[in-house]
């Protein structure tokens, strides 16, 4: 509630209609400026989806009154809608699918639409740092503001939600599966939920909720919950939104950063060094591919745009290895130390000693991506034309599968006997048994991919 002699801040309502992410749409917002905004440096963001919520001016006011937040600029937005042409016919409303959807239109749409055009056209200094910018919503807007920092963990690490859809409604559900799968990342995430919560087609939301408490606690995220007995609506949240604010911004500047307390339990944390974050190998190019390694532990790659193959040393230093590489792709050392490589611009196969010294294994084929065997066979894919071929020893090649909509990435396991085709176009990855003679026996769609998951190459 609003406070004696607390400085307000103020809020102004303005129309959005310009998105080329969610085209046709148009969309109000208000921006809340408090009185403590100094234009000199970057300020810090809050975005709320489906507009005005928690009573969260009076409580900005308050906090930033208090020293308890640092002055941040609040951004409240509602959901996309198409207007309809006439009065015989409904607009189209956006809100499920900007806010129910796995992926990153959503957050593309605050980073690249609509922030700049607030930046610029209220001449606001809005940060663009991750750990100065907040995200929250209810219900929909939960879920939505959740995805919004799994997307962009570099634009938003401070996540309120409450009564979250993390059902099934357009994959929602597939979240604590992913947590558990995915090595952590740098956000701060608050849940609220209640027992009442719905209990409908699309799942039961308090269960959901206490999923995603689960799985953020296993994959060692800084994570908080209220849990209380109400219904699918704003009521406790409003109450706890003030505690949740001020735990979300605590210890504020300090950044926040996956796995504080070293204690995730996801499994890629086991081969990752402690305290070691990822670090860029090399870049300026324009499409990297075929990443291989050598026997000595160096690092191939290719850009296919720019028709070369590259080295990473063991010292990290990267040359050119192949100026001219006939549109390599993917790539794989042999068990003769062989660089093969699949140049599928060239139509061909080829094989690269240390020097750069090429052999032809193959003309006239159409690949993408290659496995090479101990016993000298060479397995590679055909994407646009859906199959997967045999080399075999004696350089005769065979077509060893077809139907595959889009073959793409192939590996051996590692005893041989198992050959793994990912399909591009659909969600699995295909199991084969390797015969004796090289071919392949008993297909099967094996590794299913969640829905968030990124496109197979």
């Amino acid at each position: 509630m609003p406070h004696p002699d607390v400085p307000a801040g103020t809020v102004s309502r303005y129309i959005f209609d310009k998105s080329n992410i969610y085209p046709g749409t148009t969309r109000a917002y208000w921006v809340y400026v408090p009185k403590q905004y100094d234009a000199a440096k970057p300020s810090p963001v809050m975005l709320f989806q489906d507009g005005l919520l928690y009573q969260a001016t009076n409580v900005f006011n308050n906090l930033i009154h208090k020293k308890e937040i640092p002055p941040l600029i609040g951004i409240f937005v509602t959901p996309g809608r198409v207007p309809a042409l006439s009065t015989n016919a409904l607009d189209r409303f956006n809100r499920s699918v900007e806010y129910d959807s796995l992926g990153d239109n959503y957050a593309r749409f605050l980073l690249d639409e609509l922030l700049p055009h607030i930046a610029t056209n209220l001449n606001l200094n809005l940060s663009t740092n991750g750990n100065d910018r907040a995200i929250a919503g209810s219900s929909s807007g939960g879920i939505c503001a959740f995805t919004a920092a799994w997307e962009r963990p570099d634009a938003f690490r401070r996540v309120f939600s409450s009564v979250g859809t993390f059902v099934g409604l357009r994959g929602g559900n597939e979240y604590p599966t992913l947590i558990r799968k995915t090595e952590p990342k740098p956000i701060r995430v608050f849940l609220q939920d209640g027992s009442n919560d719905q209990d409908i087609y699309g799942g039961n939301w308090f269960l959901a909720n206490q999923e995603m408490l689960s799985a953020l606690e296993f994959s060692g995220y800084d994570v908080n919950h209220v849990w209380g007995d109400g219904g699918h609506n704003g009521k406790q949240a409003t109450a706890i939104f003030p505690d949740a604010l001020r735990w979300l911004w605590r210890d504020y500047p300090k950044p926040i950063v996956a796995n504080p307390e070293g204690k995730s339990r996801q499994p890629l944390m086991d081969i990752l060094e402690p305290g070691q974050d990822w670090q860029v190998a090399s870049m300026g190019h324009r499409f990297t591919e075929g990443p291989a390694v050598s026997p000595k532990g160096e690092l191939y790659f290719s850009d296919l745009l720019q028709r070369r193959i590259y080295k990473l040393d063991l010292n990290g230093r990267v040359s050119v290895f192949k100026e001219e590489s006939g549109g390599a792709n993917g790539m794989m050392f042999g068990p003769d130390g062989r660089l093969y490589v699949c140049q599928n611009r060239s139509k061909r196969i080829v094989a690269f000693d240390d020097k750069g010294k090429e052999e032809v294994i193959a003309n006239q084929v159409p690949s993408n991506d290659l496995t090479t065997s101990y016993n000298g066979n060479i397995y590679f894919t055909d994407p646009l034309n859906g199959k997967v071929w045999l080399i075999d020893a004696k350089r005769e090649r065979s077509v060893v599968d077809e139907g595959i909509a889009e073959a793409n990435g192939i590996r051996l396991s590692p005893d041989q006997s198992l050959l793994y085709v990912a399909d591009t176009r659909g969600r699995f990855v295909y199991s084969f048994q390797i015969q004796p003679d090289g071919k392949l026996a008993d297909k099967q769609r094996f590794y299913r991919l969640p829905s968030g998951a990124p496109p197979m190459g």
